[in-house]
């Protein structure tokens, strides 16, 4: 008897631990406008650049390309398609840097990666992933305007 009753409060402590509850905090329109699933999650697409095959020895070309390449992050920032955007620092792989794009599909990806002069021109490759992470990521944006002492 002992034991069944053991038994019995083994298996409601594992039930309550594993329970799920509704969040207090949890804010419907914002869940919705941001795309995000019951647990504020979504799918974006994540790019590593890579350097590419283009070996461009002219500095005026290679500079207008790297200024074509902020422009276009900018812009897809701008229009909510590119949520972090970053370099990475020097590794065996050569890993250029990252992006995390707002789209769902590797197709979509591609079609904005395209407007990217230094990919385009192969100054880059991408490897491209389907990531999953918090809905709330591109809210990040706006707060970093405020503490960016100097604009691109």
């Amino acid at each position: 008897m002992k034991y069944r009753l053991l038994l019995l409060f083994v298996l409601i402590g594992s039930l309550t631990v594993s329970a799920q509850f509704d969040n207090p905090l949890y804010d419907p329109l914002l869940a919705e406008s941001l795309g995000g699933d019951d647990y504020g999650m979504k799918s974006y697409m994540l790019v590593i650049l890579k350097t590419g095959t283009a070996e461009i020895e002219d500095k005026q070309i290679r500079d207008n390309l790297f200024q074509g390449h902020i422009a276009n992050i900018v812009r897809l920032a701008k229009e909510g398609k590119l949520v972090v955007a970053g370099p990475l620092s020097k590794n065996d792989k050569n890993y250029r840097g990252i992006f995390i794009l707002n789209s769902t599909t590797k197709e979509e990806a591609e079609i904005l990666l395209q407007s990217d002069p230094a990919i385009k021109e192969k100054v880059f490759e991408t490897e491209i992933y389907k990531w999953y992470g918090s809905a709330a990521l591109p809210t990040y944006l706006p707060n970093h305007e405020k503490i960016e002492k100097k604009k691109m």
